[in-house]
């Protein structure tokens, strides 16, 4: 087949104009990106990481990029990385290893029946199968005397290993648990086991009246930690060269193993996973850690944290800018 001279020409004049055009393409990508921080103003900062390069970075409002803000329920996906550091170890035999087993001290004498047999799975899931100790039922339980102990004798609303029960009590069991397996304190194997390696701070956070730290609230992290620890999580498990936590970990923790009753989302170990690829660490507020493996995306997002982010509401405010704009850079 004959091309004509024209066409030629016309090929070649697009095919060189390409890669002048793509810095203008990620420029516009990027003001959608700062439009979107300026009709939200619950957001206080945004960094995308599209390979190695960080290719956006902005916090308009809230304590900026560099110092700690709170990432409420994303503790429970750090909590979770922490199990299967544990695991890699031999600290705790396997996620089919039982409460009993690995923690029997923190089980109260009035423990319900059934909860000794609560496998580690259960609790990293979110399928422990006891009352929720989040929403309504929060308040009464940060002011009980004993929060294990409240959060263990609490009724079996579900079958272990059934439905997603979204508890805090049920990561703070698994926080406790970790603490006995590995004779650490969460914050020691935070630091130990991704900040150090990281070569990021974590802070001290709350801990409960018998001194164990809250699994699965209140941790503060930098913004710029937030995004190194996605980009963790893209990378299964290395960052800047070395393996931080198992690849098959990883991996395993980005299957779904529940579904949330609230957002529709998938749930992993720790992990919300959204259809079109996201794994998502997510707080109350709006405080996001991501990762799009495919698309070599790492996303950390901070927001109000004292402001409600329903999956109806600004969560799916978020999610649009996750699934639109943020995808589109890659």
């Amino acid at each position: 087949m004959m091309i004509h001279p024209m066409m030629n020409r016309r090929y070649f004049m697009l095919a060189a104009a390409a890669p002048l055009a793509v810095p203008h393409i990620l420029r516009a990508q990027s003001d959608d990106l700062t439009a979107a921080l300026d009709r939200l103003p619950q957001l206080h900062s945004l960094q995308v990481r599209r390979a190695d390069q960080v290719i956006f970075a902005q916090a308009p409002r809230g304590p900026g990029l560099e110092r700690p803000a709170n990432i409420k329920s994303c503790s429970k996906s750090i909590v979770a990385l922490l199990l299967g550091a544990a695991i890699d170890r031999g600290e705790i035999a396997s996620v089919n290893a039982t409460l009993g087993t690995v923690a029997p001290d923190i089980l109260p004498a009035d423990a319900t029946p059934g909860a000794a047999d609560i496998t580690m799975q259960d609790l990293v899931t979110l399928r422990a199968g006891l009352e929720r100790t989040s929403g309504a039922n929060y308040g009464a339980w940060v002011n009980s005397r004993d929060w294990l102990s409240d959060a263990l004798s609490r009724p079996m609303v579900a079958q272990p290993g059934g439905r997603m029960l979204y508890s805090t009590g049920t990561t703070h069991i698994l926080g406790a648990a970790l603490t006995e397996a590995t004779g650490q304190s969460l914050l020691a194997q935070a630091r130990a086991r991704i900040g150090d390696p990281l070569g990021i701070e974590i802070p001290a956070w709350t801990r409960d009246p018998q001194g164990y730290y809250l699994g699965g609230n209140e941790m503060a992290l930098r913004p710029t930690a937030m995004l190194d620890i996605a980009t963790m999580l893209r990378d299964s498990g290395r960052f800047n060269g070395t393996q931080v936590l198992p690849a098959a970990w990883i991996d395993a923790s980005l299957h779904p193993y529940a579904r949330s009753p609230w957002s529709g989302l998938s749930y992993g170990y720790g992990w919300f996973l959204s259809p079109s690829g996201y794994a998502l660490g997510r707080g109350y507020g709006g405080q996001i850690i991501a990762a799009h493996r495919d698309r070599d995306l790492a996303v950390a997002i901070t927001s109000d944290p004292t402001l409600p982010a329903r999956s109806e509401g600004y969560f799916g405010d978020l999610m649009q800018l996750l699934d639109g704009p943020i995808l589109n850079l890659a």
